[in-house]
């Protein structure tokens, strides 16, 4: 792992403050490695939110077989608080993170990317920290504006932000399976949204989610974890 980025014991408004400067350091523009492994993210809560869970998943490409699977449970730092569920989640992440023998090439997460209010949601947060090109695959949506994608699986519209000449877009809403409700596609860092898209379509098995996230969000499921928990 690199060096920290920054100290995990901060008050909201500090925190907002960081997560603007943080975005400033996001590259949206593809830099790669040849993709061997790709990770699979996905962080919740037990305990009535007490405890934090990551799952990591990580995953053979292009035959999307699982080689590693971790589960790290800790202690949670930070209460829920709209727009900072990075400070919350991240912390368990990385220490999931550090237990891996593989380093991917690529993440998958559960969750934004730049599709934030301050475009540093907890895939773009992981990315920087991790110096690894990631994407968000979130359920719903936090920001921005977007019309309907078509019914049929790969169809997806922009998702937009902001009005008039200061709209940007700030990620895609894609149809992933028929007759499901679309996926949020965003790109986290080190990486462009059209290859953030075609990465998560390529990913996409019989379910309405990527096979990474897919299956990070089975393994935190169970009710016994992996063994490296």
């Amino acid at each position: 792992m690199s060096q920290p980025l920054h100290d995990w014991n901060l008050d909201p408004k500090a925190a907002i403050a960081l997560q603007r400067r943080l975005a400033s350091y996001l590259e949206l523009e593809d830099r790669l490695e040849p993709v061997r492994h790709l990770a699979g993210v996905d962080i919740g809560f037990e305990a009535g939110g007490e405890v934090t869970r990551a799952a990591v998943v990580v995953l053979e490409w292009p035959f999307l077989g699982v080689v590693e699977e971790v589960v790290h449970r800790e202690p949670t730092r930070m209460p829920y608080i709209p727009g900072l569920l990075s400070f919350r989640e991240l912390p368990a992440a990385l220490a999931a993170f550090g237990k891996l023998s593989i380093r991917p090439e690529l993440v998958m997460v559960d969750g934004q990317g730049i599709a934030h209010p301050r475009r540093l949601g907890v895939a773009s947060h992981l990315g920087l920290w991790l110096d690894l090109p990631s994407i968000g695959v979130a359920k719903s949506r936090l920001c921005g504006h977007h019309g309907e994608p078509g019914p049929e699986r790969g169809d997806w519209v922009p998702l937009l932000d902001g009005r008039g000449e200061r709209q940007e877009t700030i990620g895609v809403v894609l149809r992933s399976r028929r007759g499901v409700k679309p996926i949020f596609v965003s790109p986290g860092h080190r990486i462009s949204l059209p290859t953030a898209l075609d990465w998560v379509v390529q990913c996409l098995g019989r379910t309405k989610l990527p096979e990474p996230t897919r299956l990070a969000d089975r393994l935190a499921s169970r009710r016994i974890a992996s063994h490296h928990s």
